[in-house]
């Protein structure tokens, strides 16, 4: 297992739109081993195979208190959201950042775990919008585009300016 570099917006690999994965095979399987341990290291409660560069759909998630309660996801999708509501959220790719988003307060999604054998999850609460935020990483978005014009080029201009920062 290796803890991987987290890409930062405004990376354009961030916004690429993750492929299916055609088969769960030992590779898939250390990669969701990698991004956990990458995940953890990083002290965050999901992470999505593109925000490490890889444009693969497998996302992993642990909401649980003590840290132990691992999911990997293969070809993730929400199937069924219900019941508006608002979280506060964060990033990995976006350090530093928390802004309030509007997701769904239930959400069933529908996947293969990391033997290939299909799952449904039934998620409330942060699990569920941990979830949507994953999702939304395979397919190239990120919690800024829920924000307002001014706010999204703000937190875009903070990051240059710390990469920028950081470069030097």
């Amino acid at each position: 297992m290796a803890v991987l570099d987290i890409l930062h917006h405004p990376d354009p690999r961030l916004r690429c739109v993750a492929a299916p994965v055609e088969t769960v095979d030992g590779d898939v399987r250390a990669l969701a081993d990698d991004l956990l341990e990458t995940m953890y290291a990083s002290r965050g409660i999901g992470l999505a195979a593109v925000q490490v560069g890889i444009a693969k759909r497998v996302i992993v998630v642990d909401v649980s208190p003590e840290r132990n309660a691992p999911l990997a996801l293969v070809n993730p999708r929400v199937a069924d959201a219900r019941d508006p509501a608002e979280f506060e959220e964060g990033c990995l790719s976006v350090p530093g950042v928390y802004e309030t988003v509007s997701r769904s307060a239930r959400v069933r999604v529908e996947a293969l775990d990391r033997d290939g054998g299909e799952v449904s999850i039934e998620a409330e609460g942060t699990l569920a919008a941990c979830l949507q935020h994953e999702i939304d990483h395979l397919d190239g978005r990120l919690f800024v585009d829920y924000l307002s014009r001014l706010k999204r080029e703000r937190i875009r201009k903070r990051a240059i300016k710390r990469m920028r920062e950081a470069a030097a």
